[in-house]
């Protein structure tokens, strides 16, 4: 904790504070999230992979970290960066601190840092490269870093943290039938969620979670009611051969996506996406249900989003937009069943005013196979 520790931006701001976790230097995408609690499920959430979380919540630290409230098994954020750091924890739950849980995990984070400048100059200037580090290194020589290192827009992330071979959930039922399973659900998982996973098994539905790149035919050789489609990292054009097999296997079976699952259904439909100023990150965005009226406050983290005018009109109904900004937040096919959402319906962090989205899914399953 007394290490000084410094925050480079790609346009050269520079930040200082003290370090938190592992020494050294780590780079990705620095974006902030507004979301006051559930730092460990934000931590380990695939979807932020390659990416610096700035924490506007100004105290973190301050219930430790607990051994079930993991999105992966994994920290995948590539830094963390907050305020104020809170070495007692407390909470019954707990069995380690945030500080030697992103140690454990060779988490190169800063502290002590002043985030609310910080979030003010992203949400001015836009999400943007940055580096962590705890390094004398000039000024100068981290700009070279930065500028010769990996980007965001372009990149296919998904490769890198999709699962290699395909698996069964929950993991310890060893590909046996439960007898209370009544739907067999393929998932694709391009950075995919354990809140998911679990959440569509409180619905009764069996799970094989198969790799991003696995082609349409092996999918349907497993026979499954519906396919879904995960959440994920990063740019979603470069992933081509994911919206290649979703394009080809629209009204096969009913499939339902979220956040990068949204993004990659919009693109098999012929629709675009186009990047964020600074993205939607955190736990409390407002997002309206236009076949009903009612407003979701929902748990969003995305930099991409799907353009409204680029998507088939004739195909597609507009079923949700975000208030804050009237960006796309979920549309459905007019003809067959495919349906999805930007933002997270499982919450983990957020509320579980979008929980009704599986319940859609189900249904349209039981029609389908009827």
């Amino acid at each position: 904790m007394n290490t000084r520790a410094r925050l480079i931006l790609s346009d050269g701001t520079l930040f200082e504070g003290r370090s938190l976790g592992e020494q050294g230097t780590t780079s990705g995408e620095v974006v902030f999230n507004t979301a006051m609690t559930g730092y460990q499920e934000i931590l380990t959430d695939p979807s932020y992979h390659f990416q610096l979380i700035t924490m506007t919540y100004p105290q973190i630290g301050n219930y430790g970290v607990n051994a079930t409230d993991f999105e992966s098994r994994l920290i995948r954020a590539a830094g963390f960066i907050i305020r104020e750091y809170s070495p007692m924890v407390s909470h019954w739950q707990a069995n380690r601190s945030l500080g030697e849980y992103l140690k454990h995990h060779h988490i190169v984070a800063i502290s002590e840092l002043d985030t609310r400048a910080l979030t003010r100059h992203l949400r001015d200037q836009g999400a943007q490269m940055g580096l962590i580090t705890t390094s004398d290194e000039s000024k100068d020589a981290l700009l070279e870093k930065l500028a010769k290192g990996k980007k965001l827009v372009g990149h296919d992330l998904v490769r890198e943290i999709s699962t290699k071979t395909p698996y069964d959930w929950p993991p310890d039922n060893n590909g046996s039938e439960r007898s209370d399973c009544s739907y067999r659900v393929a998932v694709y998982d391009f950075g995919i969620k354990y809140s998911i996973l679990r959440q569509l098994d409180r619905y009764g539905c069996r799970l094989r979670v198969f790799p991003a790149k696995t082609p349409p035919d092996d999918i349907l050789d497993w026979e499954p009611d519906g396919i879904f489609l995960s959440n994920g990292p990063g740019d979603p054009e470069p992933v081509t051969y994911a919206i290649e097999s979703v394009r080809r296997l629209l009204d096969q079976k009913p499939i339902f996506g979220i956040c990068l699952g949204h993004q990659i259904l919009g693109l098999a439909l012929g629709g675009k996406t186009t990047k964020l100023k600074f993205g939607h990150h955190g736990a409390n965005h407002p997002v309206k249900n236009l076949l009903t009226g009612q407003v979701e406050i929902t748990s969003q983290n995305h930099g991409f989003m799907v353009d409204i005018e680029s998507l088939p009109e004739d195909d597609v109904e507009i079923t949700h937009i975000n208030l804050n900004d009237q960006t796309l937040e979920g549309f459905k096919h007019r003809r067959i069943p495919a349906f999805s959402v930007q933002y997270h319906p499982e919450s983990a962090p957020g509320p579980h005013d979008s929980d009704y989205l599986f319940e859609y899914f189900i249904k349209d399953m039981k029609k389908f196979n009827a």
